[in-house]
């Protein structure tokens, strides 16, 4: 009896949560497209510029400044990004960065049409890209549940989470074809006309201004940033999606970075073989995507965190153990399916945990955490997979990873975690 009352009060929470939002569909559907043909975009132009300076220099050092430069400004400018998220229209903030990303871009391109192509130009114009990705994360991020109907959002975050999955593969096809048959400078105009259409159809998406942000009263910029990082430090269940997501970004680095290394040294070094394993990963990541928006809806978004973190340490440690080109390709696209089931269930937790009015600052520290966690992960490994074999780091990471995740949900904070997201999404534990 209490089941069936629980499960009616569910239903008709869900009935609200969508009559709340009237002609929410129209409004994501045209959201998610103008967000897929910008994104199209940048992907074309990530991948012709490293292209391009690999080819050009061929100069580990500029691939190695290259990185700095494209990552860095985004995990420093997130730490503000967050505050404005939640002082200002979230529509508004997406539209600025993407239109100053779109006239640096198109600056360099006519430079370069006029012979100007030095290395710190280029460099410049990866930093104003890096900067405008770390203005949206968070925004985006945040405005989702502004569109979104709370017991719709994981299914629209899954289909987001296979779209992107999908630009991967796409775009490395559509870049290679363009920069070979044209140039680098035609991906830049591509780019520039794709962020138009982005911004014309992003223009259509009414989303409401937060009354906090309307408010002409507002806390002090720094009185912002300190309640966010209070908020996130004081929250059992926030601070613990934190860390879980910190030390398996972290940790994820090996089976992800360095098993293109271990197939180089175990395998062979054919190119087929390099496409066959990047192709695997990212249709497992369609596929895991699409599944996320099929079956996951009601699902338990911890229990899942945990469940696939697992299953990401106990891949790596398979990986670390198979001598079979065919085994390693299947358990490399097994991870492609289960890093939307962990991302995806960590967003929307967040998502429906954290009030609307402190989202921009928390995905604002989640837009730190991915821009830093891998980069550092690779500083760390990467050198050691010179020492010592790729697979004895699948192997320790992939451990490391099971044990982390076990430790989580047995410790009082994961366990009061626990109770706290069972709590927030009506799922029992």
């Amino acid at each position: 009896m209490e089941q069936t009352t629980q499960d009616s009060s569910s239903t008709d929470s869900a009935s609200q949560d969508v009559a709340a939002m009237p002609g929410w569909k129209k409004k994501v559907t045209v959201f998610l497209i103008g967000q897929t043909v910008t994104t199209f975009g940048s992907f074309l132009v990530q991948y012709a510029i490293m292209w391009h300076l690999t080819l050009t220099t061929k100069s580990g050092l500029v691939l190695a400044l290259a990185a700095i430069f494209g990552f860095l400004p985004q995990a420093i400018v997130s730490i503000f990004a967050g505050v404005w998220a939640d002082r200002v229209n979230r529509k508004i903030m997406i539209i600025v960065s993407d239109s100053v990303i779109a006239l640096a871009t198109l600056g360099l391109a006519l430079l370069m049409l006029s012979g100007v192509d030095d290395l710190w130009l280029i460099f410049l114009v990866m930093a104003v890209r890096s900067v405008g990705a770390g203005v949206q994360m968070p925004a985006i991020s945040a405005l989702f549940p502004q569109i979104v109907p709370t017991n719709k959002l994981m299914r629209v975050n899954g289909i987001n989470s296979s779209i992107q999955s999908s630009l991967g593969l796409l775009a490395p096809v559509a870049a290679a074809a363009v920069y070979a048959n044209v140039s680098l400078v035609a991906i830049f105009f591509i780019d520039v006309v794709t962020a138009v259409i982005g911004l014309i159809m992003l223009a259509f998406v009414k989303v409401p201004t937060l009354a906090r942000a309307s408010s002409l009263e507002k806390p002090s910029y720094f009185a912002d940033l300190k309640d966010g990082i209070q908020y996130i430090f004081s929250n059992d269940l926030v601070r613990w999606v934190m860390v879980i997501f910190g030390l398996v970004f972290l940790l994820i680095v090996a089976p992800s970075n360095l098993s293109p290394l271990m197939l180089v040294r175990t395998f062979g070094s054919e190119v087929w073989m390099l496409t066959v394993l990047e192709v695997s990963f990212a249709i497992g990541m369609v596929i895991g995507g699409a599944l996320m928006a099929l079956f996951a809806a009601k699902a338990d978004r911890l229990g899942m965190i945990i469940g696939s973190s697992i299953l990401f340490g106990l891949l790596a440690i398979s990986m670390g153990f198979t001598t079979n080109l065919i085994i390693f390709f299947a358990l490399f696209f097994v991870v492609g399916i289960a890093v939307p089931a962990f991302s995806t269930s960590a967003m929307t937790l967040l998502q429906e945990t954290v009030e609307p009015e402190r989202q921009g600052r928390v995905f604002g520290f989640v837009g730190i955490v991915m821009a830093v966690a891998m980069p550092l992960g690779m500083a760390v490994l990467g050198p050691l997979a010179d020492v010592v074999s790729v697979e004895l780091l699948l192997i320790i990471t992939g451990a490391a990873t099971v044990i982390i995740a076990i430790v989580a949900i047995l410790l009082p904070a994961g366990k009061r975690a626990m109770a706290a997201a069972h709590a927030s999404t009506g799922v029992q534990g």
